[in-house]
């Protein structure tokens, strides 16, 4: 891999995607800006790596403190930053290496904690981690690109924004599998996820707590009956299902269209009363489809595959993004709630800007590879992740020399038939359903 720079990965996505043109003031006016493409891409490399405006300006020539601080506060949002997420996950969609890893229609979603300080609206002090912080909860498509990402306080059950990052996603790459950790089991986000067209299959444990329900008093079972408890008892109320359907669709409908929140409505039916209908009728819902995904779970191994190979490549990037995220210690000193979320996602953009070029290098090489007559196999670059960092130079005086050149455009096509892998996957999907 060739050695490379953050500004010059900003710079040449930039150039290539031009995820830059989303930024602007608030006026929707021209940014009255000497440069505006490079000091956004500076803002972006400042803002992606939490080093901060004012010790950055002592890294960077020809900037100042107050010039990237002004720049972040007034031509960045939290909309246009998930908007030039798109543009990469976009761009990354269309690249041929790409099919090696996935294709796009599953996702896999894991927090991990963010230190910030304690003095603020969100901050709180993590049971798990014993210490201040926050929740970056990102969403990762299976080709490794992160698809939408939140900052949560520790003390939420994460599993209510499993649905919210699919429904904000706005890129070309649309899920319909979702992995989840355990925090995932929340029944009323089963029947959630279920009414909305997602298949959630998050990773268990403590599987001696769960419980399996009947379809009715007088179903038994050959060899699976004792997972079903005492016969008679733990079955489904389908009468009540079919009573309040139609206003399951409703809520529903309503979480699709923006109209409430996906993560409000959970929340409110996490704590709902067994005495409102729509709680209880969620729940049973919740109850039948959490009951068939761990029988799913049992029987076919490549399904337990993809669910471990889905939690590895989310904690991965977890670790990648954070190491992307060097500045401050990895502490976010933002006090305001919307400048923590600004600053999850400008360090989405910069760890998709890294993963999309990371992925065009590795392309390069295999051309130059196939040149010489080697043979490759797409098993073989499935093997590989762009979560490569020997190459990229982190520290040092930061040359904004590379913000002036123009990049030949990059080839998306790769001489490799990757139809050997969706095949594979949709034997796999076959034995699992025949199971």
């Amino acid at each position: 891999m060739p050695e490379r720079t953050l500004i010059g990965i900003l710079s040449r996505t930039a150039c290539w995607v031009e995820w830059w043109r989303r930024f602007g003031p608030a006026s929707g006016n021209e940014p009255k800006l000497q440069d505006p493409f490079g000091r956004y891409v500076i803002t972006t490399f400042v803002k992606g790596t939490n080093m901060g405006p004012y010790e950055a300006a002592r890294h960077i020539p020809g900037v100042s403190g107050h010039e990237l601080s002004y720049t972040a506060n007034r031509h960045f949002s939290i909309v246009l930053l998930n908007e030039a997420i798109a543009d990469l996950v976009n761009a990354h969609a269309r690249l041929d290496i790409s099919q090696a890893w996935g294709d796009g229609t599953t996702v896999a979603a894991d927090g991990t904690h963010m230190d910030t300080y304690l003095d603020n609206l969100l901050a709180e002090t993590s049971v798990r981690y014993g210490k201040p912080g926050g929740i970056a909860y990102p969403h990762i498509s299976d080709t490794y690109i992160a698809l939408f990402t939140h900052f949560i306080p520790c003390g939420v059950w994460e599993a209510v924004y499993i649905i919210e990052g699919l429904l904000k996603n706005t890129s070309e790459v649309k899920p319909t599998t979702v992995h989840a950790d355990t925090q995932g089991q929340s029944q009323p986000v089963f029947a959630l996820a279920h009414l909305l067209g997602f298949d959630l299959m998050p990773r268990i444990r403590n599987w001696k707590g769960l419980t399996f329900y009947r379809p009715s008093r007088q179903t038994e079972y050959v060899h699976i009956d004792a997972l079903f408890g005492e016969p008679g008892k733990n079955t489904i109320d389908w009468e009540l299902i079919e009573s309040q359907f139609r206003h399951l669709m409703r809520v529903a409908i309503s979480a699709r269209e923006g109209a409430i929140s996906s993560s409000t409505l959970l929340k409110r039916l996490r704590s709902g009363s067994r005495k409102n209908a729509t709680y209880t009728a969620f729940r049973e819902v919740g109850r039948v489809i959490r009951t068939v995904q761990p029988l799913r779970y049992l029987s076919d191994t490549p399904l337990r595959r993809r669910v471990t190979a889905a939690a590895n490549k989310v904690e991965a990037f977890n670790g990648f993004s954070q190491w992307l995220g060097f500045g401050n210690r990895g502490v976010i000193a933002d006090n305001d709630p919307v400048e923590q979320e600004k600053a999850m996602k400008f360090n989405a953009l910069l760890t998709n800007a890294v993963i999309f070029h990371n992925a065009l290098d590795i392309a390069e090489i295999v051309r130059q590879l196939l040149e010489e007559g080697w043979e490759i196999a797409p098993e073989d670059l499935a093997h590989i992740s762009p979560y490569l960092t020997e190459h990229i130079n982190r520290f040092g005086e930061y040359s904004t020399h590379e913000l002036g050149i123009q990049p030949d455009a990059y080839d998306p096509k790769l001489d490799v038939d990757f139809t050997p892998l969706r095949e594979q996957d949709l034997t796999t999907a076959g034995l699992g359903q025949a199971a």
